[in-house]
């Protein structure tokens, strides 16, 4: 097996195993650079960075191409190592890359650097063996998902209401539980006649969500109920850990939905009530949905209406 210095001639074969080594890779939800601008960077890491062919009786079984000072003056950059799945497991990809670390030492570069798929568990376990750390993760977004996104709007506050007198009880199960959901998360436990309050610090719906079914399993119903960011009311009910009713008084307020997902988070006021013991009628007068906030009572009504009815603490 021969490693070479590929040249301006080779181009074309260099351009066909690109395509050979896109192939093994997962789509990308935009499209790769068109193939006259991928042909001059192949060229350009020709003349200018570093480009290997691996070659057995003749044939292409590998390639590496670099280029150099893409994140500062004495690094260089792996754009692309392939071996053919015949001569994986021979030493192929060490040996690319210690001819292209010996070209990139006589250029003075100090640290080489690539990107590698975070589901490719076998590369890294590759480039982990071979000295390679991680110093970043590569994220993309939808540039239509970032100009949808809304700031957050305001505090969010609200408690999860565990249907027992015994605050005590609540209390061991919170301390229990809340450390496997939220990592320097605490919690204060309010006691009252009906209904045992639980807040927890910093604001967390995923975090009660969790706590409000564990809860119910060991109490029999749970309600979570929230102000979120100061301009939605949104709340969870738990009985026997099923979770049994859920509103949000603008269902699309974090994003669009299906249908059927926006009438789920329509309040059942019957369920409230046999739950609650809320009066049904006065439930579903309170809450209501809308397309946005301002089509309903200010959320701090709402929040205070609901709490009263259900017999929470706000």
């Amino acid at each position: 097996m021969n490693i070479r210095n590929a040249e301006l001639a080779d181009v074309d074969l260099l351009m066909s195993l690109v395509d050979r080594l896109e192939s093994d890779l997962p789509d990308l939800p935009y499209p790769d650079d068109p193939a006259d601008v991928e042909r001059a960077k192949v060229e350009r890491m020709v003349n200018d960075g570093v480009a290997l062919l691996a070659e057995e009786d003749g044939n292409a079984v590998g390639y590496l191409l670099a280029r150099y000072g893409d994140h500062g003056p004495t690094t260089v950059y792996v754009s692309d190592l392939w071996v053919d799945a015949s001569a994986r497991g021979s030493g192929l990809g060490r040996g690319l890359l210690r001819r292209a670390s010996e070209a990139a030492a006589e250029h003075g570069s100090t640290h080489m650097l690539l990107d590698v798929d975070s589901e490719n568990r076998d590369a890294i376990a590759f480039y982990n063996h071979l000295g390679f750390e991680e110093g970043a993760k590569i994220f993309h977004v939808a540039v239509e998902t970032l100009l949808q996104a809304r700031e957050s709007r305001g505090e969010s506050i609200g408690a999860l209401h565990v249907q027992s007198d015994d605050a005590q009880a609540v209390e061991r199960v919170v301390n229990e539980y809340l450390p496997r959901l939220m990592r320097g998360g605490s919690a204060t436990v309010e006691g009252s006649r009906t209904w045992t309050a639980v807040r927890v610090t910093p604001f967390d719906r995923d975090a009660l969500r969790q706590l409000g079914r564990e809860l119910s399993y060991r109490f029999g119903v749970s309600v979570i109920l929230a102000l979120e960011e100061e301009a939605v009311v949104h709340f969870v009910i738990h009985d026997q850990g099923r979770m049994v009713d859920e509103y949000l008084s603008v269902p699309e307020f974090y994003g669009p939905l299906p249908p059927g997902d926006v009438l789920a988070l329509r309040s059942n006021p019957t369920v409230v009530s046999r739950l609650t013991g809320a009066d049904a009628a006065r439930v579903r007068a309170v809450a209501r949905t809308a397309d946005m906030a301002g089509d309903l009572p200010p959320a701090s009504e709402i929040y205070a209406q609901l709490a009263e009815l259900m017999g929470l603490q706000e």
